[in-house]
């Protein structure tokens, strides 16, 4: 960040930088500035607002952020299930390019380390659009003078906010249970990589089982989040 940050004085030096230097570090200052603003971005992580709350109202972004979570755990779970099939390959292994089948394995498993993570990002993105819808809407329960409809009010806010815990808790839920089966995969593959042998997809064959339970009971705790987040997407934009 900060070594990005030095670059940008020179974008305005005329004398320092010329020609292609210049448009590179204009490059990096649109691509930072990029990181910095996207909700995808580094900033985001870091806690800054992203660009689409300028224009946006806080629940249309807490639906498109709903929507993005909801995505990420869909691809997720094809890695998963991807990762578990080349686990199942390599340990039903009766002959042939042995490495070759943990090259596939490997890459299955890094695919899926890939998905949980974006998945984990745009999980910790909900909960900030969530906070910030709940935070302003509650400000605004005060500003009602008839009494009827502020209590309309506050149960339209309870209904949504409850609603949208259970969907965080749920989504939290399946990012705890990626933990144990990426680290159960990633034991797996870390042995086959210094024993590439028939002895080691053996031995492989005894956690086959146990692993593949540990995927499926995740896929099901994912596919249950995915359609809290269609309901609460329906629920929030009617």
């Amino acid at each position: 960040m900060n070594a990005i940050l030095r670059f940008l004085p020179l974008i305005f030096d005329s004398k320092k930088l010329s020609g292609k230097k210049r448009w590179i570090v204009l490059a990096l200052t649109l691509f930072s500035s990029y990181e910095m603003l996207s909700p995808n971005g580094l900033g985001a992580k870091w806690g800054i607002p992203s660009y689409d709350t300028f224009y946006q109202e806080p629940r249309d972004v807490l639906i498109t952020r709903v929507e993005a979570a909801s995505t990420a755990q869909e691809d997720s779970v094809e890695e998963f299930r991807s990762a578990l099939d080349e686990f199942k390959a390599v340990t039903g292994f009766q002959g042939g390019d042995l490495e070759a089948k943990f090259n596939t394995l490997n890459a299955a498993y890094k695919d899926s380390e890939r998905a949980a993570g974006e998945m984990s990002s745009r999980i910790d993105r909900v909960v900030a659009a969530t906070n910030r819808l709940l935070s302003e809407w509650r400000d605004e329960l005060d500003q009602y003078h008839d009494a009827s409809i502020a209590r309309r009010a506050q149960q339209q806010f309870d209904q949504t906010r409850g609603q949208a815990e259970r969907l965080i808790a749920a989504m939290r839920k399946t990012e705890e249970k990626t933990a144990p089966v990426l680290a159960a995969f990633r034991d797996q593959v870390l042995f086959l990589k210094h024993n590439l042998n028939m002895q080691a997809v053996s031995s492989l064959q005894d956690e086959s089982v146990s692993i593949e339970y540990d995927v499926t009971i995740l896929i099901q705790e994912m596919e249950a989040s995915i359609a809290e987040a269609r309901a609460f997407i329906k629920e929030l934009s009617t």
